[in-house]
């Protein structure tokens, strides 16, 4: 008998559009022979399944489930791929818990930490080999704060939202005079805000999933962006930024990282599959951490599948063993 799948999508933030696009290459790739897949579409206050003839059918809070025909779904698992709250901060996945029902990202407590850049970094800086760039974490954006970040911190900054994603309301600060801006649209994003020293380095992304109890991390992609930083427009317009898979990296670089990134998994006690942000520093190779994504886009070019594809694995493969690992 098959298992019944949601592939819950939306969500409440300007990722939601990432997210619809993620869930149609998912839905594609899911095996059609082993799952019955349901699409829940996820909005404020709007929880709904989309039948193929375009019937909006509501889903059942109180235990998570839609009736179809007179007969009444409920899910064996769920495969989240909702970006931003409430998919990747934890919402869902305490939901979910109360309900008993699996899913495939990470625990509430993991979820609500790593959305939270400063928080994140406070636990992971001690691990070997890791580094993370000075950084002051807002709470307010007032005078006192922008005199002592341009005190303390070398130009240029970057000035982001703390629990945001897909770098919406990121700025690149080269003069002081740009700091107060940057602040100001970083906080209409998010009540706090992360400013941190640039990093002069080359860029990468790498994903790490579990399946059967290995910890695998994929083949890391370089990220060699025409614009100043790998913002929005670079993440999802074609011709934008080259994405390199694998990374140019020496042995030792791939041997480091893979060592790094195991330790980054397991101390934030990751589940399913996640995708770290890093920069090897130019002048000294060290490796400095930007961030992790817990619910990485899905998509047919996204960086996951790339590396997915360059380990010779067919993506329908990854999927089931990202479903399949939620049941062990």
């Amino acid at each position: 008998m098959k298992k019944r799948i949601a592939l819950v999508t939306g969500g409440f933030t300007g990722e939601s559009v990432i997210s619809l696009k993620s869930a149609a290459v998912v839905e594609k790739h899911l095996d059609q022979e082993r799952y019955e897949v349901f699409k829940i579409l996820i909005y404020p206050g709007n929880w709904y399944h989309e039948t193929k003839s375009g019937e909006k059918i509501k889903v059942d809070l109180n235990d998570f489930s839609i009736v179809l025909d007179n007969q009444k779904i409920t899910f064996d698992g769920v495969f989240n791929i909702l970006h931003g709250s409430p998919g990747e901060d934890g919402k869902l996945a305490g939901y979910f818990d109360m309900l008993k029902i699996p899913y495939t990202t990470c625990d509430a407590m993991t979820s609500a930490i790593t959305m939270n850049k400063g928080y994140t970094k406070a636990i992971v800086h001690d691990i070997p080999e890791l580094f993370v760039a000075r950084s002051f974490h807002l709470f307010k954006n007032t005078e006192e704060r922008r005199k002592e970040i341009l005190h303390d911190l070398r130009l240029p900054l970057f000035v982001k939202p703390n629990n945001g994603g897909s770098s919406i309301g990121m700025t690149k600060v080269k003069d002081p005079s740009e700091l107060e801006e940057a602040l100001a649209r970083a906080f209409a994003e998010d009540a706090q805000v992360l400013v941190e020293e640039f990093v002069s380095g080359r860029e990468f992304s790498i994903g790490i999933y579990c399946a059967k109890g290995i910890t695998t991390v994929l083949p890391a992609t370089e990220i060699v962006s025409s614009k100043e930083f790998f913002d929005f427009e670079a993440k999802y317009s074609p011709g934008i930024a080259e994405e390199i898979t694998p990374g140019r990296m020496s042995e030792e670089e791939v041997s480091r990282v893979k060592r790094i990134c195991e330790k980054i998994y397991l101390k934030l006690n990751c589940k399913g599959a996640v995708r770290v942000d890093y920069f090897l520093e130019n002048e000294t190779g060290k490796f400095y951490f930007i961030e992790i994504n817990t619910v990485p886009g899905q998509t047919e070019t996204s960086l996951i599948s790339q590396q997915v594809r360059a380990i010779g694995m067919d993506v329908k493969d990854f999927y089931t063993n990202l479903i399949e690992e939620m049941f062990d």
